[in-house]
């Protein structure tokens, strides 16, 4: 008995047809997966204070142009703020694999603020796919520091240098060394702002730093205060933050102090006139400051502990934002 040929290739065409389908309907479902995988490991909710650093380090560059007539390119700008949005991107990322390598993911009790994105943990991603989103980020940032180092002189690359290692031994190094909260200020807030100048002007300079200490102060404030719910779970894994080292108490006091600082170094930079007398308008942010501060002692009660960071993450993006419209204020008023 002979089989019929057109039946034959009818038969194979429908299993072709099917299992490319198959496929088909597998990648359309793997990639909304996929995605939501990489928005949650990337914390895109925590890109705004990379953007708002790249507009600081921009308002203080325009701001002495319209001073001293000294250069100033929009284009510039944009890209460097969106090479530190890529930057803390990788922050983040680098930050979960670590945290899931190690296991730690498995045992904090994640907040919207604290306990990393729960990529990894909740199957979103493996732990390999979070590592190469976050060698992709660094491959991404490789040209656009090229870029500025050929365009804005080869004094740009030490600091790059000194980012790239923040952000790759902040988690496996870094947090076990002890006090690891001046690298959140430095790495997210000194070095953005200074960055973001010299890609204008091709030089470092005193006024570009004391514009950038009080996102110093501020990011290391956000990191200290984030740490207080994961101790418990950051001691399992050797991690010595400050409130593991000194006490959550210890802790709070010092946090209260540096939230402090934040005003008192404005209204000094001001009266010096290192800084423009515009950038005064941040501190109306003094009140919620307070309100932060109350709250970092009331580390044992979780529901008004929570709300003391949601506060402090606005603390931290509303006094910077309001620096940077000083600065464009000023620029504006030549004042």
């Amino acid at each position: 008995m002979t089989s019929n040929p057109a039946a034959v290739d009818s038969t194979r065409y429908i299993q072709i047809f099917s299992s490319q389908l198959l496929w088909s309907f597998r990648i359309k479902l793997f990639i909304p997966f996929l995605s939501k995988g990489i928005v949650t490991v990337i914390r895109i909710p925590f890109l705004i204070l990379a953007l708002i650093l790249g507009i600081l380090g921009a308002a203080v560059a325009w701001y002495e142009s319209r001073l001293f007539d000294s250069p100033f390119n929009l284009g510039y700008a944009a890209l460097a703020t969106f090479g530190l949005l890529v930057a803390h991107a990788a922050v983040n990322i680098f930050n979960d694999y670590f945290d899931a390598r190690s296991g730690l993911d498995y045992k904090t009790r994640r907040t919207p603020f604290s306990g990393g994105s729960g990529a990894a943990p909740e199957g979103l991603l493996t732990v390999p796919q979070v590592l190469l989103l976050g060698i992709i980020c660094l491959l991404i940032l490789v040209p656009m520091a090229v870029f500025f180092v050929l365009k804005s002189g080869w004094m740009l690359l030490p600091l790059l240098v000194l980012a790239v290692l923040l952000i790759i031994f902040y988690t496996p190094l870094i947090l076990k060394m002890g006090y690891p909260e001046w690298s959140a200020g430095l790495g997210l807030g000194i070095l953005p702002v200074m960055g973001a100048y010299f890609v204008h002007t091709g030089a470092y300079s005193a006024s570009s730093f004391i514009a950038s200490m009080p996102s110093f102060f501020l990011v290391h404030n956000l990191l200290l205060l984030n740490e207080f719910p994961d101790a418990e779970a950051d001691m399992t894994v050797n991690r010595r933050t400050l409130p593991i080292v000194a006490g959550k108490k210890k802790a709070a006091y010092f946090f209260s102090l540096v939230t402090l600082l934040v005003y008192f170094w404005v209204v000094w930079a001001v009266i010096c006139r290192y800084m423009p007398v515009f950038t005064l308008v941040s501190l109306v942010t003094l009140p919620l400051a307070f309100q932060v501060i109350r709250g970092s002692f009331r580390y044992d009660d979780m529901e008004t502990f929570l709300t003391a960071m949601g506060k402090n993450v606005l603390l931290v993006l509303l006094t910077q934002a309001l620096i940077a419209a000083g600065y464009i204020l000023s620029g504006i008023f030549l004042m």
